[in-house]
């Protein structure tokens, strides 16, 4: 069962999404969640009230000492390889590693 994404989370994502916009980030789903995509490529999520991340090691390690930061697991019992779930009580954290990401995952 996917997690409930309360409004607030939703919101900051969509000002996430705007942000990129310019930068060819286009919005998609991908196991069933709202996601963010460069040329098909994910680089960031929505999973319940936190953003997910495909982050390089330095960003990712860092992330994950934020309070309530996880590998992200989707449901499937195994953690993805570069992937951190960053709950919404650090969202001001969230355009910056989306970022990131971007700059990660780009073609």
């Amino acid at each position: 069962m996917k997690p409930k994404i309360s409004l607030q989370t939703r919101l900051e994502y969509d000002a996430v999404a705007k942000g990129l916009a310019g930068a060819g980030v286009v919005e998609g789903s991908m196991f069933g969640m709202p996601c963010l995509k460069i040329e098909k490529k994910m680089l960031a999520g929505l999973f319940g009230d936190a953003m997910t991340f495909k982050l390089p090691p330095e960003p990712r390690e860092q992330a994950l000492k934020l309070s309530g930061a996880a590998p992200f697991d989707p449901g499937m019992g195994r953690p993805m390889k570069e992937w951190v779930v960053v709950p919404l009580e650090h969202s001001e954290t969230w355009a910056g590693y989306a970022e990131q990401a971007l700059e990660f995952v780009r073609p």
